[in-house]
């Protein structure tokens, strides 16, 4: 069965007060439409198939059940979230701990592989509440006897169809086998393959579906389609870009091998250009990412499984550099613009021989879809501009206590930098990155060689 709901107050759930509270210092005001219709469901304690795309605030949507049920004084996991990427799972951590702020003492651990594994069974030696991480690596703390998910009552499923499209059917299977029978499993996905559907009657107890329009609405995203030759895609992919100039895009591509060309061409064309696939060391990975949040590189050339732990509020456009297999794969894509009413644009590739994907996504979204030839949009003499900021590495993290309020202390106050050039700051364990307006970049890394941050010096270099 389908809900639509429309937002409501959270003050309708069976949540206690402090938590109500809590959410509305988070700036959680009303409900979105997945967290409406799955959180009376969930609180319940149904089991749950929650179909929904990036963005629609499917966290909050798990992770205010699982924290209903936990019992803080019980130090042992009783919630694992299961999810298919290491950015994702990081998110969904960090999302976790600020829901959980109402209660004290409550552990949230982050298990993931492209990390050391002893720290993480150090973690585990002080007890966690709850466990997010990736299926590899809960099962390797599995293997070595280092987690115990024998407490386990809620199960979560995060991004489903990602996980199955990866391969970790087996390992998912091996995992639920550990936890107790009589859990709570809540299953997300952002589309509703067969798999999925297979996979929800192996491992779950009458579950309540609940499917949130997955359209994009006219008004937020425009729509354009362009026929070429398939040999002219990568000239094509410049004059879009040229034409519609975008500040920031991602583009996205079918396999590893196209990303790295896609990217090679466009950087050879003048334009910042990052890529992200499967095949990159975890350090790189983040570090791109980094990147491209900081508005240091104007495109992120993708796979589809790679970009899953990208989450930008006011992405202004999204690129097909050939249009997706399924229909619902390009409909999850083009939903990371236009979001929080934002203006969004769409823009896609195809070759005459693949009319019929044109032909399936007008269908799923039930409208006749128009499309020009590349030949017909006027060309630009215009390149895209550079990106406005250059990221800034500090060699110094959390575990050396820096903070971000230490770094704009130190580029504002002796380095003298305007604090409006001043642009994100992220802060890893050993690292942090800082974005600084292109103009004034040079002056800032110089100052921060020279300078001090919190007293100490740290080695700092331009990403």
């Amino acid at each position: 069965m389908a809900f639509t709901v429309s937002e409501q107050s959270f003050s309708i759930l069976a949540l206690p007060a402090p938590q109500l509270s809590n959410l509305k210092s988070l700036g959680y005001l009303e409900m979105t439409a997945v967290q409406a219709a799955a959180l009376p469901l969930a609180l319940a304690g149904n089991d749950l198939i929650a179909q929904a795309k990036t963005g629609s605030g499917k966290t909050a949507a798990f992770a205010l059940p699982l924290l209903n049920r936990l019992k803080p004084q019980f130090f042992s996991a009783q919630a694992l979230v299961l999810c298919p990427t290491r950015e994702l799972a990081t998110q969904v951590a960090s999302e976790i701990r600020r829901l959980a702020r109402y209660q004290n003492n409550v552990k949230v651990v982050t298990l993931c592989g492209g990390q050391s594994i002893g720290p993480q069974i150090g973690s585990l030696e002080h007890g966690a509440h709850v466990v997010v991480g990736t299926p590899g690596r809960i099962l390797d703390h599995l293997r070595k006897e280092t987690l115990s998910l024998q407490h386990i009552n809620t199960l979560v499923l995060d991004e489903a169809d990602r996980m199955l499209e990866m391969g970790f059917i087996d390992a998912i299977e091996a995992i639920v086998a550990k936890t107790p029978e009589q859990r709570q499993t809540l299953l997300f996905s952002a589309t509703y393959p067969d798999n999925i559907q297979s996979l929800s009657k192996r491992f779950m107890r009458s579950p309540q579906r609940v499917s949130v329009d997955s359209q994009h609405s006219e008004q937020h995203i425009s729509q354009h389609f362009y026929v070429c030759q398939k040999s002219e895609r990568l000239d094509s992919l410049t004059r879009l870009l040229a034409h519609f100039q975008p500040p920031a895009a991602v583009v996205f591509c079918n396999t590893k091998q196209l990303v790295r060309e896609v990217c090679e061409h466009l950087r050879q064309s003048g334009i910042e250009a990052v890529a992200l696939h499967g095949d990159m060391e975890q350090r790189d990975r983040d570090q791109v990412l980094i990147q491209f949040k900081h508005q240091s590189s104007t495109i992120l050339v993708a796979t589809d499984v790679a970009a899953r732990g990208l989450d930008i509020d006011d992405l202004p456009a999204v690129v097909n550099f050939e249009l997706p297999r399924n229909a619902d794969v390009y409909v999850h894509r083009i939903g990371r613009t236009g979001r929080a009413g934002n203006e969004g644009v769409a823009i896609s590739l195809f070759a005459d021989s693949e009319r019929h994907r044109l032909r399936d996504i007008g269908e799923y979204q039930q409208r006749e879809l128009d499309f020009e030839a590349i030949e017909q949009l006027p060309q630009s003499s215009k390149g895209l501009p550079p990106p406005p900021f250059e990221t800034l590495v500090i060699a110094g993290g959390r575990k050396e206590k820096v903070r971000a309020g230490d770094i704009l202390g130190a580029l504002t106050g002796e380095a003298g930098i305007d604090g409006k050039a001043v642009g994100k700051i992220t802060v890893t364990d050993f690292a942090a990155y800082v974005a600084v307006a292109r103009e004034v970049a040079d002056k800032a890394l110089g100052r921060l060689l020279n300078g001090k941050i919190k007293g100490r010096k740290f080695k700092v270099r331009k990403l």
